[in-house]
């Protein structure tokens, strides 16, 4: 396997980073299959695989890759991509991933805090059922606010670091 510089690279070696960091991934919440193929496609130069690219360098099936996707792209995690001129689709991790899947944690946190609402109105909020939900509801308030700055102090710093996107 070359990298895009022309050097040669270890195969096993890769091989064995994509599983170290979908264990990483496994052990943070991620299903086995998406973090594999997730981990695999972060490690590719063109950060683009088709179905049977995936699927012979995880070894693993057409629709164990088609259900990875399905789940990462959901997450906003890789984009499907046609080959221009033909009917197979590659999938496409991003340089942007974090930041789209953490924007759309953002959109559930955001219904979280409205079930929430209605959870504190519902209970009494002077019950200790309706003080805990709505130190819950402080707690996702509070957050979202943070990934907001957080989220635009991470471009400045991204553009500076990588230049403008």
């Amino acid at each position: 396997m070359s990298a895009s510089d022309g050097t040669e690279r270890d195969p096993e070696a890769v091989s064995r980073f994509v599983e170290s960091f979908a264990a990483q991934l496994v052990e943070a919440g991620m299903p086995r299959m998406p973090a594999r193929v997730f981990a695999a496609l972060l490690s590719a130069d063109a950060g683009s695989l088709t179905s049977a690219e995936l699927g012979e360098l995880l070894r693993i099936s057409p629709a164990a890759v088609s259900g990875a996707v399905r789940y990462l792209a959901q997450a906003h995690m890789v984009a499907r991509e046609r080959e221009p001129g033909s009917r197979r689709e590659r999938y496409r991790v991003r340089g942007d991933q974090w930041y789209e899947a953490l924007t759309n944690r953002e959109s559930i946190m955001k219904r979280w805090e409205i079930a929430l609402r209605e959870g504190v109105a519902s209970l009494g909020p002077e019950t200790p059922a309706g003080r805990r939900m709505a130190e819950t509801l402080a707690f996702f308030e509070f957050v979202e606010g943070e990934i907001a700055e957080m989220m635009s102090r991470w471009r400045d710093h991204r553009d500076r670091t990588f230049g403008p996107s």
